[in-house]
């Protein structure tokens, strides 16, 4: 495998599509294990029987299908660019289908459940996280990567980055607004601590821009007292589910969340008939049968 071809290729990713630095690194991934798998046959000698022993190998693996499915997305996407731009006469993998992967239902939370992570004993750090998790819809990438330009707390809104580099505006609630002024000062005081200078928002008590993990854990920690797993993927399934349920009209959750496909939002609404469903029969004492 010439590297410098998948070079070229993850370059016109990053420019040209604008992907983030975390999709990037999930198509090197994918794309180093296929190649790895080729071994040491040229790029140009690849043929579709090739490419169908490595899906084989993935599901003799048992890797899942989401997994499977983004890594043929991988392939395709790499086998199209380079047909395109003459390294390849074919593109062997042309007709390769896509697994259809059966669509599950994300986790999502009550309003009860919400109010009591909303009443344990935060740190103000913490509350800022929780808020424009749940708050704003945020995506974990989102929230670590905001800065003290990206919101008005006069104006009740922040500006936040997604996928595909696409900014958009979010609303900022009152505990939002109160969250974040709440812990200014706790934050110009780690600042001059530690003689910093940084336009990253959300910093840990060492100094250091937060991350995703430290999110992750914060989130999955504070779950535990409720008995609950959850991410802070659950706490954005939940603010959409929560819009909708009061009414939002889809379209209006959907510039919220940042969905560059309607279609992607419509699963929500899925959520809020089962939900509505769950509570009516539990009302009325009866046993919900299979439509």
């Amino acid at each position: 495998m010439d590297l410098q071809i998948l070079s070229e290729y993850l370059d016109y990713l990053e420019i040209e599509k604008g992907l983030a630095e975390n999709t990037l690194e999930a198509y090197r991934r994918d794309l180093n294990g296929f190649f790895e798998f080729c071994g040491d046959i040229n790029i140009r000698e690849i043929q579709r029987n090739r490419i169908n022993s490595y899906v084989r190998e993935l599901h003799e693996k048992h890797f899942s299908p989401t997994s499977i499915m983004r890594k043929i997305a991988s392939i395709r996407g790499f086998f199209k660019w380079a047909s395109i731009n003459n390294v390849l006469q074919t593109n062997p993998a042309l007709t390769l289908e896509q697994p259809k992967v059966p669509q599950k239902l994300p986790k999502v939370m009550t309003v009860e459940e919400i109010n009591n992570l909303l009443n344990q004993n935060l740190d103000k750090l913490q509350r800022v996280i929780l808020e424009l998790l749940y708050g704003c819809g945020l995506r974990v990438s989102e929230l670590v990567n905001l800065k003290t330009t990206d919101y008005d707390l006069k104006g009740k809104y922040l500006e936040c980055t997604g996928k595909g580099s696409k900014d958009r505006i979010v609303p900022l609630g009152k505990k939002a607004v109160l969250a974040i002024k709440n812990y200014l000062p706790e934050r110009d005081y780690l600042l001059q601590k530690y003689n910093l200078n940084t336009k990253n928002l959300l910093i840990n008590e060492k100094g250091k821009k937060v991350n995703r993990q430290e999110v992750y854990t914060f989130i999955h920690e504070l779950g535990k007292k409720l008995h609950k797993s959850i991410s802070p993927h659950t706490l954005r399934h939940t603010f959409a589910t929560h819009l909708l349920e009061n009414g939002a009209d889809l379209r209006v959750v959907q510039e919220l969340l940042g969905h560059s496909n309607v279609s992607t939002t419509q699963l929500y609404t899925h959520i809020s008939k089962k939900r509505l469903k769950e509570v009516y029969f539990a009302i009325n004492g009866d046993k919900q049968t299979t439509a």
